[in-house]
């Protein structure tokens, strides 16, 4: 008998659901979004899947897999869904909506355990990615079950190839008339979710300097501002990728506000001369308009922190918040006394953030002069070490993992609770081929901090790379919220939803790519990583001249950088010039480190020419290196 045999399979009706913006409500707000998760579950959501018989097969933080014995059930309550969430949002301002994209399939299911699984399920995964925000989409198996027995029309989408499933499937969307369409209108003054009345949001302070290359400095600024105000468990206060959106736009508080759902807007500006610095900040009530604080400090430069603290202290007192005994020591402990370290720390962390061989060198430069200054700086010893993994793919050998691991350790000996060090550590592990210690490590990270960029990109990747694409959609969507000026993960997102044969999807977030990597470029056109990572995007694209012509510029800025070789190479895989792509290939892998040589191999961009012999040798080279005795 034949293990196929074996297996438990039935015809059901499989509903898929998704929280639209998940990342970006994440971001925003937390513990607000997984409150009002649990709410609208709790409250709305398993009631109605109840009351149409169908059963919660799984549940994870922004989507949900629910099967019906009845396919009719399934539309039904899909529908009342739907138009419930859209009267539960009514009045909310759109950044605190919780809204669902829909995909139902009916289809042949592999039971076990409990769970289904098999292509039945993946239609219905595949097809909620094609519905609308608080819309639904369906296969043509569920339109043709249900025909006229329900109140509803059915929009013909037409044929969709989803990868890995055969043949194409007939795509519909539902329409239950204007009030699933209609989106509730915004407010026209500011509304405050009740619980938030204490709420703020810190936009970006304005860089007063009049050199751009302050910018980091005043950026970092409002960063730990943000930092010290989400200390204080009673103050909502709206993330840093929120407010960053709205850096070097006009400031219109009650519009900000409204859009925010917060209460009260703090807005300043930073003027940095030599060793005096000059902020000033006022604290707004967008509810009334007016003033409830503003001030100046033009103090010496060694005064940033208690300038810092003067300002997290004025809005506390304003509020007339008490604080906890642990809030205050919290808000009171500085991550180092001197100033000097502190800007190293910054203007690090700025270099740091563009993966480039020559910037990421200078990163460590000013990390390493942060910890000369302050040897008890627990973040600069983090930034040691994630620049030094980094690293690796260009100079494996000068930088030994030991080191970084002794450099991590070091990080968390000083501030175990630091997500930087759990998340350049996790970076390390990686490296090491310590699969599930890293996973620990990057969650450990997300825990202590859901907004830190490199967490999120990190983590995104190590999913990535382990074939866990769905998984790692949501952490590149917070990564690319959270930094605005982020090409990497949009690039990355491309080649998610390219494996996963989600097109429309995969076109959008590759166009979102080339342009963030166009604007990195005119920034600092000094730069080879947009070119050559925007080349990606435009070859998945098709847009083959524009490919040629960024790969071409890359090489040009670096011609010894091995990761734009790698990825030159990669653009003419897909553009069909296989043997171009292998000349670059072969010079590539010898150089490579052992990291960048584990994505070589499971690359969907070189699939084009994995079965050419140059291609199989490649592999059999490397299979040499990695079976020799270390």
């Amino acid at each position: 008998m034949k293990i196929e045999d074996l297996l438990e399979r039935r015809l059901t009706a499989i509903l898929a659901a998704d929280v639209v913006g998940y990342s970006r409500l994440m971001g925003t707000d937390e513990a607000g979004t997984l409150a009002a998760m649990k709410r609208h579950r709790r409250e709305f959501l398993e009631p109605k899947i109840a009351n149409h018989k169908g059963r919660v097969v799984k549940l994870a933080g922004d989507s949900m897999l629910v099967e019906f014995s009845s396919v009719v059930n399934a539309v039904a309550c899909a529908a009342e869904i739907q138009r419930g969430m859209l009267a539960r949002n009514e009045g909310l301002p759109r950044s605190r909506r919780i809204e669902l994209r829909i995909g139902i399939h009916l289809g042949d299911v592999i039971v076990e355990d409990g769970d289904i699984f098999g292509d039945g399920v993946n239609v219905a995964a595949r097809l909620e990615g094609l519905a609308e925000p608080s819309g639904i989409a369906v296969s043509a198996s569920v339109r043709d079950h249900v025909g006229s027995r329900l109140d509803l029309g059915f929009v013909d989408k037409g044929e969709h190839a989803l990868k890995n499933i055969a043949p194409s499937v007939r795509v519909y969307t539902i329409s239950f008339g204007e009030v699933a369409v209609q989106k509730p209108a915004e407010p026209a003054t500011v509304t405050v979710e009740p619980g938030y009345e204490l709420s703020v949001a810190v936009l970006p302070f304005t860089n007063m300097s009049h050199d751009p290359e302050q910018e980091y400095f005043s950026d970092g600024i409002t960063e730990d501002i943000i930092t010290d105000l989400s200390k204080i468990s009673r103050l909502h206060v709206v993330a840093r990728n929120t407010v960053f959106t709205y850096k070097g736009k006009p400031v219109k508080v009650k519009q900000i506000a409204q859009e925010l759902g917060v209460r009260f807007i703090l807005e300043g500006s930073v003027r940095k001369v030599g060793e005096r610095v000059r902020i000033t900040g006022q604290l707004i009530d967008a509810q009334t308009g007016g003033h409830l604080w503003a001030d100046r400090y033009d103090r010496e430069l060694t005064d940033i922190f208690m300038i810092q603290d003067e300002i997290t202290h004025a809005i506390v007192d304003q509020l007339r918040i008490k604080l906890l005994p642990e809030e205050k020591k919290a808000i009171e402990s500085d991550p180092t006394t001197s100033v000097e370290a502190y800007t190293y720390y910054l203007r690090g962390r700025q270099f740091s953030r563009t993966w480039t061989r020559s910037y990421l060198l200078l990163a460590r430069r000013m990390f390493l002069k942060a910890v000369e200054l302050d040897p008890n700086y627990a973040r600069a010893y983090a930034g040691i070490a994630e620049c030094e993994c980094a690293i690796r793919d260009w100079h494996e050998k000068e930088f030994p993992l030991e080191s970084i691991f002794d450099i991590s350790a070091k990080a968390l000996a000083l501030d175990p609770n630091l997500a930087e060090a759990h998340a350049s550590r996790g970076l390390a592990l990686t490296h090491d081929g310590q699969t599930e210690e890293a996973g620990r490590e990057f969650r450990q990270a997300l825990a202590l901090e859901p907004s830190l960029y490199e967490a999120n990109l990190y983590y995104g990747r190590f999913l990535f790379a382990q074939g866990r694409f769905q998984e790692a959609i949501g952490f590149f969507e917070r990564a690319a919220e959270i930094r605005p000026d982020d090409y990497f993960s949009p690039i990355h997102l491309m080649g998610c939803y390219f494996s996963l044969g989600m097109e429309p999807e995969r076109q959008r977030w590759a166009r979102i790519g080339i342009e963030r990597a166009k604007s990195a470029l005119e920034r600092h056109p000094e730069n080879a990583s947009p070119a050559h990572r925007g080349a990606l995007a435009l070859a998945h694209m098709g847009e083959a001249e524009r490919a040629k012509e960024w790969v071409a510029r890359a090489l040009a800025i670096d011609p010894d950088d091995v990761v734009a070789q790698y990825n030159a190479a990669c653009v003419y895989s897909l553009l069909g010039e296989g043997e171009r792509a292998l000349d670059l290939l072969e010079t590539v892998v010898p150089q490579s480190s052992s990291y960048h040589l584990h994505w070589f191999k499971q690359d969907s961009d070189l699939d084009p020419i994995r079965d050419h012999p140059r291609f199989q040798a490649l592999l059999d080279a490397i299979k040499d290196c990695e079976d020799a005795p270390r």
